[in-house]
């Protein structure tokens, strides 16, 4: 690496750590939280919004079903805490759900779960920017006017900031998240102080305004329907739950028991949020609507396409705290930029999920390597641009990306409890302890109602969402399942066809005889550094070979080797269509086929150039040549380097860089001088 990438590179993502500093990046519960959670937490911005919005359909009147909605929502989130707990004490290595199902119900389920998963890590990140854009874009008439742009900015900077590294990037993200959830609970605090102690009166803005009803007085299926979309929009704000038992090797030991005490306090705080901004806007009268421009009426009047629907948890905050004071800009700012943190859980879920699938041969080895911070930085990357592309198809419009959102999440969830059921049968079968086989029942149980609910709150999403755009999450998957399989197939087929055998084989066995062949074009210093490489093997045979593309060089070239006496048999190939690589490949495979036992090896010699653009100029027909004989059975192929002063002049450039540090690449102090002295104490 050049010192004009180390420089920037370094700057951007810090000095490279050590592997055996791996468990210095492990979190407190306190980091972990904001790194983990940050999804779930933040969905409460938008969440009960899309509850409202699904309502309006039926008008003001439905509004009163939402805190029954509400109320199912923490039940399933309740349930589904629970039942990962059980998860993350069962199977801490990280694998999570896939893990559970791989092991549980078979390759094919895990496989599933995975593609699940990487779906909804990368819509997680997709609709969390989205949203946090158009939140922002309500205040900054720039960021609405080039929103994708701006998202796209957005994931380049969280994808920097998650490629220095797990810990690093939560402390940076605790803040805000830890500013948002105190907010929002002081909202509520102050709220319910206003309205039951003082007595006041809270309007939200829309509070006078009218929705136009798509669909009046609604009953029997119909209403049924509707609550149950409403339902499955509401569960979005179970989101990431998932990603604490992906996690659980990035906490601090004891690491099953801070995981699970993470999970308890994520869905307390997330349903606590969740119910007290449903309340809230019941009591201040919020009104939402899919299509405001013409749903929602003040004085009788649409409000026109000029309109900007706010969140409900702007309008909330707003009749709580008074619009402009200082709480409700607080809390503006924090809903806003946590919301962009929000795709910090996937940003910690999909890369160490694609290690594991990686080190299973479901995708490709490179997503198993920590970068330069310890941090899964192909995964990041992969992620960061998969999620660009979905944001720049979907225009970054939260409404239409967030139809493709929970299938996943929820086909994970009900294959895992399923899978965490069958875990515990199987260990019932041969425990004899009393005491643990009532914990196993127990733990059974609540797995099997987890299984039963977010199962059957899969099919409500797929029922109500797949015209809505569902239908592209579950095609996602599919191509995700086609692809992990095919590549598990092609490291199979290469890992039968290399695994050496027990006794001896073609392979072990030496050739009859080994040709050597030496190109040559000119003579020069490099083609006489490689004749006399080639006598030192002492081959059975030994030829110089020449392709005649130019009449009066070839025989300039004869004329030299004669005067030379170069004691090497010079073979001249004729090529009358100017080629130089075919005939030599021809030339080869006749020698390979005269003698299939013999090995034939080709001797090249090559230019060492110092700078990029010399490149350019010398040895394009080696590196041809070279990727022909690549495919040609039983040719080996050497190259025989010969180093031109500007390549003496690279490696004096490269030596001057090892002796520079890049910023931040050294500290001193004591530190530094402590870690100098660690290798020369006694162990």
């Amino acid at each position: 690496m050049s010192k004009l990438t180390d420089v920037p590179k370094r700057i951007l993502i810090g000095r490279a750590l050590r592997s055996d500093r791996l468990g210095e990046t492990l979190l407190p519960k306190r980091i972990a939280l904001p790194v983990f959670a940050s999804d779930p937490l933040s969905s409460v911005a938008y969440a009960p919004g899309e509850v409202l919005l699904v309502l309006s359909i039926a008008g003001v009147s439905a509004y009163h079903y939402s805190p029954w909605i509400a109320v199912a929502v923490v039940v399933l989130m309740f349930t589904v805490v629970a039942s990962y707990r059980q998860n993350v004490h069962a199977y801490p290595s990280g694998g999570g759900d896939y893990e559970v199902a791989t092991t549980n119900l078979g390759p094919k389920a895990g496989l599933t779960v995975a593609s699940a998963l990487l779906v909804d890590y990368v819509l997680t990140v997709a609709v969390s920017i989205a949203s946090g854009i158009e939140n922002l874009g309500s205040a900054v008439p720039f960021v609405v006017e080039h929103k994708v742009l701006c998202a796209i900015a957005v994931i380049v900077l969280l994808t920097l900031m998650n490629l220095r590294g797990v810990k690093e990037s939560g402390s940076l993200f605790a803040i805000p998240t830890y500013v948002f959830v105190a907010g929002v609970f002081v909202m509520i605090a102050w709220g319910a102080f206003r309205g039951l102690v003082l007595g006041d009166t809270m309007r939200a803005p829309t509070a006078d305004y009218h929705i136009k009803a798509e669909h009046q007085g609604l009953a029997g299926f119909a209403l049924v329907f509707l609550m149950l979309r409403a339902f499955s929009s509401g569960c979005a704000a179970l989101t990431g739950v998932e990603a604490i038992s992906n996690g659980v090797p990035a906490f601090r030991k004891p690491k099953s028991k801070n995981a699970a005490t993470t999970l308890a306090m994520m869905g307390l705080l997330a349903v606590t949020m969740f119910c007290g901004i449903i309340a809230l806007a019941m009591t201040t009268n919020v009104r939402m609507a899919e299509n405001p421009a013409v749903d929602l009426i003040h004085n009788g009047v649409p409000l026109g396409s000029d309109y900007v629907q706010n969140p409900v948890i702007s309008q909330v905050a707003e009749a709580v705290f008074g619009k402009g004071s200082f709480l409700f800009v607080v809390l503006a700012a924090a809903t806003a930029l946590v919301l962009f943190l929000a795709a910090n859980t996937a940003y910690n879920g999909f890369p160490l999920l694609g290690s594991i699938l990686a080190q299973d041969r479901y995708l490709p080895r490179q997503l198993h390597t920590r970068g330069d911070r310890l941090a899964f930085s192909n995964g990041i990357v992969l992620l960061a641009g998969a999620a660009g592309l979905l944001v720049w198809i979907y225009g970054a419009d939260s409404t239409r990306l967030i139809q493709l959102y929970i299938v996943g999440v929820f086909v994970s969830f009900t294959l895992s409890q399923t899978g965490m059921v069958r875990h515990w049968n199987r260990h019932l079968a041969v425990e004899k302890d009393p005491a643990k086989r009532t914990h196993m029942i127990r733990s059974r149980a609540i797995n099997a109602f987890g299984a039963f609910f977010t199962g059957l709150v899969l099919v409500v999403v797929l029922v109500t969402k797949f015209t809505h755009g569902a239908w592209v999450a579950l095609l996602g998957m599919c191509i995700f399942y086609a692809t992990m399989t095919a590549i598990r197939k092609h490291y199979d087929r290469v890992a039968e066809e290399i695994a050496a055998p027990e006794g001896p084989s073609d392979d072990s066995l030496r050739p009859s005889r080994v040709h050597s062949v030496v190109l040559i074009s000119k003579i020069h210093r490099p083609a006489l550094r490689a004749l006399a490489y080639a006598k030192l093997m002492r081959s059975d045979s030994l030829e110089a070979l020449c392709v005649n593309v130019d009449p009066a060089e070839t025989k300039a070239l004869r004329a030299e080797w004669e005067r030379r006496g170069i004691d090497v048999p010079l073979k001249v190939l004729d090529s009358p269509y100017r080629e130089i690589t075919r005939p030599i490949i021809d030339y080869v495979k006749g020698l390979r086929k005269e003698s299939p036992r013999d090995a034939v090896s080709v001797i090249i010699p090559e230019y060492v150039v110092g700078h990029w653009y010399e490149h350019l100029l010398h040895n394009q027909s080696a590196l041809r040549l070279k990727g022909r004989l690549l495919f040609t059975p039983g040719v080996m192929v050497t190259s025989v380097p010969y180093q031109l002063q500007s390549s003496e002049a690279a490696k004096i450039r490269a030596k001057r860089r090892q002796e520079w540090n890049a910023p931040g690449a050294v500290r001193r102090g004591p530190a530094a001088v402590d870690r100098a002295k660690e290798p020369s104490q006694p162990k």
